[in-house]
């Protein structure tokens, strides 16, 4: 039995689009470029980002979209 995620019901270039920024994420890339405030608020309500010292960082759910 698969596991449908939260990012799996929702429409495929949203979908894409905060794979991405969790990838963003988990490699530091938001220093230069960060990511756009609503789609880090989606991502923390989902419960794959948090904030730790200001900087969002994944968790474990998060690790495992990616």
């Amino acid at each position: 039995m698969s596991v449908i995620s939260e990012l799996d019901a929702l429409p495929l270039n949203d979908a894409i689009r905060l794979k991405w920024v969790l990838r963003d994420i988990r490699s530091r890339r938001f220093t230069l470029s960060p990511p756009d405030p609503a789609d880090l608020e989606t991502l923390i309500r989902m419960g794959y980002v948090e904030m730790k010292d200001d900087e969002p960082a994944l968790t474990p759910a998060g690790f495992d979209q990616i």
